[in-house]
């Protein structure tokens, strides 16, 4: 610490200057410590051991397809323990999807996000490890992002609910273990793309992630939703490798299907807004490109 000589000003009596200068003193000394606290906790650049580190982790590379025969035979033999009264709406819901009825719960473009992206998902996902995180990134619509942080933070004590939530996770030998809390409560438990409820907070997912063979992986939930399930849902989803470059991950945006191609008074290639009635396009009845 250093210290440093302070004179008092002539004419200025010894106790005012005193008390003075300790309130400065005190303010200086809070205002150091509030800035230490506010000081924002860093992620650190990785070393080199971090990156060799990857090498030693099981091969998830190439793109793994979820295997829906297997998505369907689980929600069959394995259905989660919905607590009656909710049981009651998915009967009614099932109901509707066999009459021909079904009630879609992704229409809206947002993200199916978590737990349901694992449950249901139809498309291709990929996994990338880098230092302290591993990502998920997913085919088709919407914001299909996951972020698993394993460089050994903990949740935040109060987390931004998100369609993903905050998800933690460590390696147990070949077994990626992941902990994700903090997701909103709007967010689906859903047993297909017509059938399911919103968690409606307190949702808590534990996955075990791990190679069953060469190409096929494993997840191993277990989900925790008190508001709609009576106890903790177990149930594994299958996921099938495919290196074929035909099935690399693609671009996908849901709400580009509300627009056509244009031009603006400038010549410029602009998307148009295409009119909707009732959900579905409206006839064209008047040109879509601006004169």
């Amino acid at each position: 610490m250093i210290s440093q000589r302070v004179s008092r000003p002539a004419g200025l009596g010894l106790s005012v200057w005193l008390m003075g200068a300790v309130a400065v003193a005190g303010a200086a000394t809070a205002a150091a410590a509030a800035g230490s606290a506010a000081s924002p906790r860093m992620n650190p650049a990785p070393k080199l051991s971090a990156w060799t580190a990857i090498a030693r982790l099981p091969d998830w590379s190439g793109v793994w397809v979820p295997d829906v025969p297997d998505q369907a035979a689980q929600m069959s033999s394995n259905p989660p323990p919905w607590t009656p009264a909710v049981a009651t709406e998915m009967a009614a819901a099932a109901a509707e999807e066999d009459a021909g009825r079904p009630r879609g719960l992704f229409i809206d473009c947002l993200p199916e996000g978590m737990p349901s992206w694992m449950l249901i998902n139809h498309n291709s996902l990929e996994i990338l490890f880098t230092p302290g995180r591993v990502t998920l990134l997913g085919d088709s619509d919407g914001n299909r992002l996951r972020r698993i942080y394993t460089d050994g933070r903990g949740h935040p004590p109060d987390p931004d609910p998100s369609f993903f939530g905050h998800s933690i996770g460590h390696w147990e030998g070949q077994t990626l273990v992941v902990d994700t809390v903090g997701v909103l409560p709007q967010s689906f438990l859903a047993i297909s793309e017509a059938i399911g409820v919103p968690n409606d907070g307190d949702l808590h997912v534990i996955e075990r992630l791990h190679l069953q063979g060469r190409d096929r992986l494993h997840d191993e939930l277990t989900i925790s939703a008190p508001k709609v399930l009576t106890r903790p849902w177990k149930t594994t989803r299958i996921f099938l490798r495919d290196r074929r470059r035909l099935s690399d991950i693609n671009e996908g945006e849901c709400l580009q299907g509300n627009y056509s191609a244009g031009h603006d008074q400038a010549g410029h290639a602009t998307w148009v807004a295409v009119p909707h009635d009732n959900g579905a396009p409206a006839p064209i009845t008047a040109p879509t490109t601006p004169n």
